[in-house]
């Protein structure tokens, strides 16, 4: 297992990772309803010799340009040993119902301002782990599924550019969408029930080298 003793990991993105965590950190009892809180009540079962401290920053709604504006804040400020990242679902989702309201973050200001936060935290930290984002939609040449492929793309570049665990969130939805549909995960294709934060969880805890 990749997380030593003693040890902080941080999770911030979007609503995914929110999950009605604690403010203005979310930490112990207040990291949330979702995989955020799944992931740290099976490290604590699972490794009860280490001390591991795990936070939330995630926040519903947020795209990257938003996560760069509280990066300072709610990533560096808090020095965690551990970093992990989730966001795109709503850089991309909000170019399909909000496109004639809101200014876009198109595939290429997405990998710059992705890139250039993780510069910002990449050299103080032991470890980082980044996530794609995701659309439960099994055709693949569905628009938005397709345009969410496209962005985990760069999320797979970025994590080889700094050396991260890749968690290909899609992968794992799409692995359980072969045998269930997908209203057996949510409602939205995109906010999922307790099954489908055990899926992100579990891809989380692959993905550090679980082994317990």
């Amino acid at each position: 297992m990749k997380l030593k003793d003693g040890q902080t990991i941080l999770f911030t993105g979007d609503s995914i990772t929110d999950c009605g965590r604690g403010r203005p950190v979310g930490a112990k009892a207040e990291l949330g309803e979702g995989y955020v809180a799944m992931v740290n009540s099976m490290l604590y079962a699972a490794y009860p010799e280490l001390n591991l401290r795990v936070l939330n920053t995630g926040i519903s709604g947020n795209r990257v340009t938003n996560l760069e504006e509280r990066w300072q804040s709610d990533v560096v400020d808090l020095a965690p040993d551990w970093l992990s990242v989730m966001i795109g679902i709503n850089d991309v989702w909000r170019q399909f119902d909000s496109k004639i309201y809101m200014e876009q973050v198109d595939l290429k200001k997405y990998e710059e301002t992705y890139r250039k936060i993780l510069s910002d935290v990449r050299p103080s930290l032991k470890g980082l782990v980044l996530m794609t984002p995701y659309y439960l939609e099994p055709a693949k040449d569905e628009p938005m599924r397709k345009m969410m492929d496209d962005y985990s793309e760069v999320v797979e570049k970025l994590a080889q550019e700094f050396d991260a665990v890749f968690v290909d969130v899609q992968a794992a939805f799409d692995a359980f969408m072969v045998h269930q549909p997908t209203q057996s995960l949510c409602w939205d294709r995109v906010h999922p029930n307790k099954t489908g934060h055990m899926i992100i969880a579990r891809s989380f805890l692959k993905g550090i080298g679980f082994d317990r």
